[in-house]
């Protein structure tokens, strides 16, 4: 995945634990932005790319929190992400 704060989902290496960060619609989809936040693509929460389906990469199989989704790569590029950090285990 990119290192910059512009990562998006559709850039994530498969299996990479991250935290979602916000989303940004395109302005000819703004309803995209309502739609991801309502199967859960909100600040903060989890997420993983758990794969692709081939040729072309679209759409990805996403993980948000406990939930599984396929988004096109265009919804996946909405979400801006930042690699999770490690859970301290004691």
């Amino acid at each position: 995945m990119r290192e910059h704060t512009d990562a998006t989902l559709a850039d994530a290496a498969i299996g990479e634990p991250l935290i979602v960060r916000e989303v940004v619609c395109p302005p000819k989809a703004p309803d995209w932005g309502r739609w991801l936040a309502e199967i859960g693509f909100l600040p903060d929460e989890p997420a993983m790319l758990l794969g692709c389906f081939a040729p072309g990469r679209d759409p990805l199989v996403v993980r948000i929190g406990v939930s599984t989704f396929a988004l096109r790569r265009a919804e996946a590029a909405c979400v801006r992400v930042a690699p999770a950090s490690p859970i301290a285990r004691t």
